[in-house]
């Protein structure tokens, strides 16, 4: 059982609230009569991350994913960031950020968690970056609500499991690599019997448990999400789950995002560790849940005109354009409302809700448009709502 207590001690937080990234693509360096000046750096600051200063930068957001690789993969390769074999940045120093909900109703979290780290230094390497943010279904798994979990999902864990245990290097190393291992892993079960049948009791709890253990607060996965923030502003754009209301403007979105970072790493000195931050993970109205944005609003609870002056003094006072959200699938496809101050994102892409066709948001310029696949040629894009 020593394989269920992991506790990798190679995860620590970053030690400084603000690093920078010094590379740029090289088509992207101003030039100036013939010489080559430096380029504006990406500037980071929080831990994790709250505020992102990337000058110039094209910026790409995808919405819930939903364990659906196949789908990730295809989004990605829809916006230029992804190779053909689905492995490789290619998105020279475009800024992706993915709105959370990565886990439950899917087979292959971890394999997309662990190719959004690929990309990440990939893409630091010529100048972009890859951003997450966390969802309500990240911080119900580390409370243990395995719910929605698909039955691939907890067998993606127990090989995990067994493939860390395997493993002879950093966690780092072992994580970034995952992606890679889990393709060969896939194709070798494929031929077994890896279907859950109510007497296949000893597979099934061999999942639940390797799961337990990763993403329990303080396990390796837990504190590999605690990288990630609930809110994320980049350049005059916000990125979180659910909504970001007033509220936690005040309360602090950097302070908000440290705090469900501690509990996600678990027990330190505390006799019962970090509390959960219910303002941000808990209730109608926190970060990670709310749908106020999102759904269609209802005439008995909030008008349009006072969601959308909701929307207004959020963005008035974190001094931002405008905020991207998931959570809450569109049935007609990405979409802004109020006055284009939301974007919602969610079109339920996964096979596991509504495996609708990919759709990303791009920003350019402060300029926002969504990206789809023509509805007649797989090769052709669609560009909608154009602002």
């Amino acid at each position: 059982m020593a394989a269920f207590a992991l506790n990798f001690a190679q995860i620590h937080a970053v030690s400084r609230s603000k690093f920078v990234v010094q590379c740029c693509s090289p088509s992207q360096v101003p030039q100036i009569n013939g010489g080559v000046v430096k380029p504006i750096p990406i500037v980071v600051t929080g831990d994790p991350p709250t505020f992102v200063s990337a000058p110039q930068r094209r910026i790409v957001a995808v919405g819930d994913l939903h364990g659906d690789l196949s789908q990730t993969r295809s989004a990605l390769q829809m916006a230029g960031l992804l190779s053909s074999d689905g492995f490789y940045w290619t998105g020279r120093d475009t800024i992706l950020v993915q709105v959370g909900d990565i886990l439950d109703r899917g087979e292959h979290e971890i394999a997309i968690l662990s190719l959004l780290k690929s990309l990440n230094v990939q893409a630091k390497s010529q100048g972009g970056a890859v951003f997450q943010v966390n969802g309500n279904h990240e911080t119900m798994n580390i409370e243990g609500d395995f719910r929605y979990v698909d039955p691939g999902a907890f067998d993606e864990c127990a090989d995990f499991v067994e493939y860390l245990e395997q493993y002879k290097g950093s966690w780092d190393d072992a994580f970034l690599n995952w992606i890679y291992v889990s393709e060969v892993w896939r194709e070798e079960h494929a031929s077994g019997d890896n279907k859950w049948s109510p007497w296949n009791i000893v597979k099934r709890q061999k999942g639940v448990v390797a799961r337990s253990a990763l993403f329990s607060p303080g396990g390796v996965l837990a504190c590999e999400l605690s990288r990630h923030p609930v809110v994320l502003k980049v350049n005059d754009w916000i990125f979180c789950h659910g909504g970001l209301l007033p509220h936690h403007v005040k309360y602090g979105v950097e302070r908000m995002n440290k705090e469900v970072s501690n509990w996600m790493r678990g027990p330190k000195q505390e006799i019962d560790g970090p509390k959960m931050p219910f303002i941000a993970l808990r209730g109608y109205d926190s970060v990670v849940w709310s749908r106020l944005y999102s759904r269609e609003p209802n005439p008995l609870q909030h008008q349009p005109w006072k969601i959308s002056s909701i929307a207004e003094k959020t963005l008035g006072e974190i001094k931002a354009k405008g905020m991207v959200v998931g959570h809450t699938p569109q049935a007609n496809g990405a979409n802004s409302k109020y006055d284009s101050r939301v974007w919602c994102i969610d079109v339920g892409m996964s096979s596991g809700v509504l495996n609708s066709s990919p759709e990303v948001l791009e920003i350019v310029d402060n300029k926002a448009r969504v990206l789809k696949r023509h509805r007649d040629s797989f090769d052709e894009l669609a560009v909608v709502d154009y602002l």
